[in-house]
Order: C-alpha cells, then structure tokens, then sequence
C-alpha cells in the first residue's frame, strides 16, 4: 500500500531485495565500493591509454573503449540502484525506466562485438605481425569501434521496441533492481511467445555469433604460439591474451544465461545473482584484470603519478 501511494501510476516499482530488506544496508555498502572502484578503475585506464604515448597502439585503444563502455554500463544502473536501497521508495519513472532499459541494452550489445574486434586485434598481432601495421591501422581501429557502437545501439533500438510496445494490463511491479529485457516481459498480460523468439534469435546472433567468431580466432592464435620455438616468446603471447580470455569468459557466461533462454522460464533470484554479476562485478573486475596482468599498463599507471608525466603532457 505504502509503494502506491507514493508512487505514480506511470512509474515502475523495482522491487531489488524489497523481501530481505536487512540486506539492504549491507547491499548499499557493497554496491557503492564497487561503484567507486569501477570508476576509478575505468577511468584510469581510459586515461593512461590516450595520455601516455607507450601505450598509444590498437590494442589499447580497444581497452580504453572497452573502459569506456564499462563506465557507462555501471553508471546506467547502479546510481538508481543506490537509490532505491537507501530509501523507502523503490520507483522509477516510465522514461527513466525506458532510457535505461536501452542504455543497458545498447552498452551490453556493443560489449559483445567490441569483445571480438579485440580477438581479431590479438590474432592480427600474433598471427600476422609483420602485416599489423596495416592490418590494425589508426583509420580502421576508427572505423571499427565506431561500426561496434553503432551496431550495439542499432540492435538495442530493435529489441527494447519489441519489449515496450508488449502490453501490461497497468502492471508496474518488476521483481529486479533495474529495468531489463526478461523482467519486463514477466509484465506481459498478452501471448509473449513470438516477442520471445523474435528477441532470442536476436539475442542469439549477437552472443553466439561474436562468441564463435572469438573461439575461431583463439583456435588460430593457439596454433600459432604452439609453433613458437622460445618459451619466453610463447608466454608473451599467451599473455597478451589471458587477460581478453578472462573478461570473454566472465561476460559471455552471465550473458548467454540470461539472454538465451525465454523469457517465460526466466528466474527472478536467478536474474538478479546474474544481473549483479555482469552490471556490476564485471564492469568493475575488468579494469583490475587488466592492470594486473599486464606490465605495460602497470608502468603507465606508475608513470602517471609522477609530476614528469605530467609536465610532459603539457
């Protein structure tokens, strides 16, 4: 009673963890440290890749549009998810909800093909390093990144349509913390069979698609570092690599669980645990993997906490 008197009837009500509300506090917490972390991770690496002239290559550029995207995936979602857990009032508004559903959806799309431009980008390197130059040059890492961002928000248009214009009867209370595709869905007062199959063959070529172009890449990048005679050369490829395989695996995974399935056989508890994973955990994981795993970043990063750096730039 009290969510409807304070909302109005064209907003929507995000339920998130209404039902466990002593988990809100903590959630809060958490949500908010990992927020902070994807936004300092983030940045720092968009920054360094364009600053720092070591690291001025298409690899990098990849990675920083790669952060980028990442920045703005958590920032469609999380703030309103801060929100919504600090106080009593779980709504949003028929627009918010809308821009975010295909915000999110655009960013997600785009991640897909931008993770196997960046596949290519690795095989080009490996397989074929005396064509590099020409094969990943500065022109066409442009024109591929913006082809990536324009196919992702193309794609979100089609399928957020198919989603809104879906009819629900005046039903406005979405069991999950923002508004996404299968939650949305579950509104549906009407036969949502064929939006069902419409969305999951779209769904379906933009992960499985994307997905299996990465598999066939990685198959001619592994036979190319096993003909390597020198060890030290085979991990240095192999290690140019771990860091694209480990964000591949820990999207795609969530990912395909939740967008390759009908809606109608969708998990709420399911949807949020995967919905928490990839919105949150993974935009914030990426930049650390990274960093981690990879010397030149690491010495940017180093680099730009001196005042030389700095001075440089200038």
């Amino acid at each position: 009673m009290w969510v409807s008197n304070q909302s109005s009837l064209n907003d929507f009500i995000l339920l998130g963890f209404s039902d466990h509300p002593w988990l809100e506090p903590p959630l809060f917490v958490i949500f908010l440290v990992a927020y902070i972390f994807a936004l300092f991770g983030n940045i720092s690496i968009i920054l360094v890749s364009r600053l720092d002239p070591q690291l001025n290559s298409p690899m990098y550029f990849f990675v920083s549009n790669l952060s980028l995207l990442d920045l703005c995936y958590t920032t469609s979602t999380v703030p309103q998810m801060l929100v919504n857990l600090r106080g009593p009032e779980k709504t949003i508004n028929y627009g918010g909800c809308i821009a975010q559903l295909y915000i999110f959806l655009a960013l997600g799309s785009t991640e897909c093909i931008l993770l196997a431009i960046m596949a290519f980008d690795r095989y080009a390197a490996i397989c074929k390093p005396l064509h590099y130059p020409i094969i990943m040059n500065q022109r066409r890492c442009i024109h591929m990144a913006t082809g990536t961002w324009m196919s992702g928000f193309a794609n979100s248009l089609v399928q957020s349509t198919l989603t809104v214009v879906t009819p629900r009867c005046g039903r406005r209370v979405v069991d999950h913390f923002f508004c996404e595709v299968p939650a949305l869905l579950k509104l549906a007062c009407t036969d949502t069979r064929v939006n069902e199959a419409e969305l999951n063959v779209l769904g379906a070529l933009l992960l499985l698609v994307p997905l299996a172009l990465i598999t066939g890449t990685y198959i001619f990048i592994g036979r190319a570092v096993m003909k390597i005679r020198s060890a030290e050369s085979r991990w240095k490829a192999f290690n140019t690599c771990a860091s694209h395989l480990l964000v591949v695996c820990l999207f795609y995974f969530t990912a395909i669980t939740m967008y390759v399935q009908p809606p109608s056989s969708y998990s709420h508890d399911r949807g949020k645990i995967m919905a928490l994973f990839y919105g949150i955990v993974t935009p914030t994981l990426n930049p650390f993997i990274y960093t981690l795993r990879n010397k030149d970043v690491k010495a940017a990063l180093r680099r730009a906490l001196t005042k030389e750096f700095w001075v440089k730039i200038r």
